[in-house]
């Protein structure tokens, strides 16, 4: 991934959306451009033209966090762009080059994946920075079974929804899905520049997925933290679910995220109607869950 152009693309796809009147910038005449000038956002971030022309150019090497939080005023970023902004810099910064993500080591710590099982009532997964699931619990892996059989997707969210055809049955609300992910992975780029995994797996999916290119190409991001996901399961149909994803300490490379249906509510007994499917199918087949353990990792 080219950083510097990353820088340019992203500062001037932010200039461009911010109008003259929501920026507080009035009686300026006949405009050729979409959003403010270059001269307007320095000053409303209090440095000289230069100085925001050379950082629009791709060149954050020694811009001070004091002067890209100014600059995040101006452009009115909000929490996610801000840290982006940051994290690009940082791989601009001495020494950027000779950092190395740490890979993830070996399975799961077995403290983690027996926390991940005692969990009842909730769809728990467990994913790494390019999105792969590596450990769920058996509600889990039965709420992403499309992902996990999908020959496309290999047990990887990202790769499911975009390469696969049935992930636009499997959320129905697909499009908003595939604006979250995308906003979602540039964040982790940006805040991991030398995963190789994941940098390759953004490679792969610019190039064979021209939704994923698209979306790629706006410089949105975000963070994953919370909010509702409406899927269409096969096994018991609709589920409306709200999610909460956290960080490991331990792992920083792994995050969890819970699967919740609000109680009383038909997704509700949907979910608990394939918890009691997933449990006689383990009954049934007690090696299941390890050697789906296997293929998550």
């Amino acid at each position: 991934m080219d950083r510097s152009r990353d820088v340019t693309e992203f500062l001037k796809s932010r200039r461009d959306r911010l109008t003259p009147d929501r920026a507080g910038v009035f009686g300026s005449s006949r405009r050729r451009v979409p959003g403010l000038r270059r001269e307007e956002v320095a000053f409303l971030a209090g440095v000289s033209v230069d100085y925001y022309v050379r950082m629009e150019r791709g060149d954050l090497r020694g811009v001070s966090p004091e002067v890209l939080d100014a600059l995040a005023r101006a452009l009115q970023l909000d929490e996610a762009e801000t840290a982006y902004l940051h994290d690009l810099a940082a791989a601009a910064g001495p020494g950027a080059r000779r950092r190395r993500e740490k890979p993830a080591e070996g399975p799961l710590r077995p403290g983690l994946q027996q926390f991940i099982d005692a969990v009842g009532g909730a769809a728990v997964t467990v994913q790494n920075q390019p999105g792969d699931i590596v450990a769920a619990n058996a509600l889990g892996r039965a709420l992403y079974a499309p992902v996990f059989d999908s020959p496309a997707g290999r047990g990887n969210t990202a790769r499911f929804l975009y390469l696969d055809p049935a992930a636009r049955h499997f959320w129905s609300d697909w499009e908003l899905i595939a604006d979250q992910n995308v906003a979602s992975l540039r964040s982790i780029a940006g805040h991991h520049p030398h995963d190789k995994a994941l940098t390759d797996l953004i490679g792969e999916l610019v190039t064979r997925s021209d939704a994923f290119r698209v979306r790629w190409a706006a410089h949105d991001v975000r963070f994953h933290r919370t909010g509702v996901k409406h899927l269409r399961h096969p096994d018991v149909g609709d589920l409306e679910l709200a999610y909460e994803a956290m960080d490991l300490p331990a792992s920083p490379e792994l995050r969890l995220t819970a699967y919740t249906a609000a109680p009383g509510t038909p997704s509700a007994e949907r979910l608990a109607l394939l918890g009691s499917l997933a449990a006689s199918v383990d009954r049934a087949d007690p090696d299941r869950a390890g050697r789906a353990g296997e293929r998550e990792r």
